[in-house]
């Protein structure tokens, strides 16, 4: 499954749904399926606000941003493969890249701490799923991918 959307706060929640929706077949658990959301939206959230900055929908210190047909919002896409039982899952943007990865990653790092940012994004992507990887050139975009074995799956790629 790709899907590409426009990098503004609504379609976070568009995100997690379409992940959700993707991986049903399988009948994944609860928790599993909190997980991968959470993961998703971490991603999604983190290529709208950093990797393009667009910080309409997100409130400072309680004021609303402009709408977001204000400022042009770029593109995120999300790519998902399931291969055999592990679910595959790709965020990426071409915003402004992340100048270092290992810094961002840093638990409590955040570069907008006026928003209210917890700086946890990368750290809950790392909780909630059993690998993640994230590639980043500055001034080109950021890829975050991720991956989930899926214990609910056991039958897939087998026949009767």
């Amino acid at each position: 499954m790709e899907i590409v959307f426009d990098a503004v706060s609504c379609n976070e929640s568009f995100a997690r749904v379409a992940v959700a929706a993707f991986i049903t077949h399988l009948n994944p658990t609860l928790e599993e399926l909190a997980d991968i959301k959470t993961a998703v939206s971490e991603a999604v959230t983190n290529a709208i606000i950093h990797g393009y900055e667009n910080l309409s929908g997100y409130t400072k210190h309680g004021e609303m941003r402009p709408a977001y047909s204000i400022i042009h919002p770029g593109k995120v896409r999300l790519h998902c493969i399931l291969e055999n039982d592990t679910l595959s899952i790709e965020v990426s943007d071409q915003g402004k890249g992340i100048e270092d990865v290992a810094r961002a990653m840093e638990p409590l790092f955040t570069t907008k701490p006026e928003l209210e940012r917890s700086g946890m994004g990368f750290a809950f992507m790392e909780a909630f799923m059993d690998e993640l990887e994230v590639e980043s050139i500055p001034g080109k975009g950021t890829r975050v991918h991720m991956w989930k074995k899926m214990r609910c799956g056991d039958w897939i790629g087998k026949e009767d």
